[in-house]
């Protein structure tokens, strides 16, 4: 079940948050940790016991890892707990991966049957692991109940698709926080933009890229080429970042606050710019959990270009057992490293418009690589691109329509704070009216928002493309 799904729209949200208005505060976790459960059973269901042993399982080491034992026992301790977390995931993620490469390597034949992938393993994984580090550097108290650490890594809305919540950031929240009509408003306005940010535009988008990178390069033109990392390339933005928003909203309309995971990375001036924007949660947790630990910037330039190596191999790698993904994230560090030298400094000089482009051209490049299906396919995708390839038959103008065109427009516009600026602007404008400028305000919401909702319910009636693109997460 996903959030733009009828299902979990008109039937999962409305009962549960009724439920959740109408019971006793007490109750509230309890409640939100086992329709969390129910949320995740309906998509894998042979795989909640799995998510509940890891559970089970770091709610154990956070207790040991913060009983006052000499650091080389709670060291211990720690190695333990990243090597069972890390284990779990290598196995139902990668295994199946490294088997193969071992094969084509050493030119055996090791069979083994393909291992099904738990939805959200990457992301209630690195959820476990910030928890129990966090408690050994004692910059949280362990969590005593397990019922409250349970719902903190396994609560529905960032269960699935993110963002990487630390624990620090809800242990509180977990114990007292204020539900209002406020949060819920707030909560429901966030959620529904990123509705139609994913059903609108995303799969709109994501429909017309998967149909020209499913045709024979030999057949596409470069106009058809470029229109399809284009459309991708937005997808993928307001896919990811619209899924966000709505984990976003829903956590407010249950009383929690989760930071920022997007904040309008395309309009970057530089890839180091564009990776503080993008995905933010996870970027901020490879900084903490891996980059620094290596040394980060304390220490030599040849260690800070490896260490820069080893997390942007592992911001790849964790995307999915693929060679595609590893070479997406090489790719962003090479331009990483790039930036770091005088070229950095000679980039910095440039023209503002010639700074976008450079970003924009590197993030889709990279972007092919990442919706390829395997590294041959992306290679014959940029020679199309570049106008190598003369045997074509699908021209752009084979899928433009009115309806793409203006899909492009509004996402390239929702991809710039520009919106955000105008409606900032006009809010501030009625904020210092009268209280009837209060109410236009209200109308302004609420009739927004309801056809935002109207023109939702009509496109998953009349639609089947509806994907889920972070199964390989």
């Amino acid at each position: 079940m996903v959030f733009s799904s009828p299902m979990f729209l008109f039937l999962f949200l409305p009962v549960v948050l009724v439920i959740h208005l109408l019971i006793k505060v007490e109750y509230r976790n309890l409640l939100l940790l086992v329709v969390s459960l129910l949320f995740y059973s309906l998509g894998e269901p042979q795989f909640v016991v799995l998510m509940v042993i890891s559970i089970v399982i770091n709610y154990f080491y956070g207790l040991l890892v913060a009983k006052k034992y000499k650091d080389t026992t709670r060291k211990l301790v720690l190695f333990f707990a990243i090597v069972t977390n890390l284990g779990m995931l290598i196995f139902y993620k990668y295994i199946n991966f490294i088997v193969d490469n071992f094969n084509i390597m050493f030119h055996v034949n090791f069979y083994l049957e393909p291992i099904p992938l738990p939805l959200g393993i990457s992301f209630y994984t690195f959820h476990s692991l910030s928890y129990v580090i966090d408690i050994y550097r004692r910059k949280s108290e362990p969590q005593k109940n397990l019922f409250d650490l349970a719902l903190y890594i396994s609560f529905f809305p960032q269960l699935v698709a993110g963002p990487i919540v630390r624990y620090h950031d809800i242990a509180k929240q977990l114990k007292t926080r204020i539900l209002s009509l406020e949060h819920i408003n707030q909560g429901f306005q966030r959620f529904i933009l990123g509705l139609g940010k994913k059903v609108l535009i995303a799969n709109p988008l994501g429909l017309v890229a998967d149909q020209i990178f499913a045709q024979n390069t030999q057949e596409l033109t470069t106009g058809a080429a470029w229109l399809g990392i284009i459309c991708y390339t937005l997808q993928i933005y307001f896919d990811f970042s619209g899924y966000s928003d709505m984990a976003i909203g829903l956590a407010r309309i249950f009383g929690f606050s989760f930071l920022e995971n997007f904040n309008y990375p395309y309009i970057a001036k530089n890839i180091v710019g564009f990776w503080r924007r993008w995905h933010i949660s996870l970027s901020n947790w490879f900084r903490d959990y891996l980059y620094i630990p290596l040394g980060g910037n304390r220490v030599s330039s040849v260690r800070v270009y490896l260490n820069l190596v080893i997390v942007f191999f592992c911001t790849g790698f964790w995307h999915g057992a693929s060679w595609n993904f590893v070479f997406w994230g090489l790719f962003h560090g090479f331009f990483m490293l790039l930036e770091r030298s005088p070229l950095g400094k000679l980039l910095d000089k440039m023209w503002a418009p010639f700074q976008h482009a450079y970003v924009l051209l590197v993030v889709m490049v990279g972007w092919i690589f990442f919706k390829a299906n395997d590294f041959q396919h992306a290679i014959a995708y940029i020679k199309t691109m570049v106008g190598l390839n003369k045997n074509s038959m699908y021209s752009s103008m084979y899928y433009l329509d009115k309806e793409l065109i203006t899909v492009i427009i509004l996402a390239i516009i929702g991809a710039t704070p520009l919106l955000k600026m105008l409606l900032s602007y006009g809010e501030s404008w009625l904020d210092r009216k009268n209280s009837k400028y209060q109410i236009l305000k209200l109308f302004f919401i609420v009739i927004t928002g309801s056809i935002i909702l109207l023109l939702v319910s009509a496109a998953l009636a009349s639609q089947t493309y509806n994907p889920f693109i972070y199964f390989r997460f």
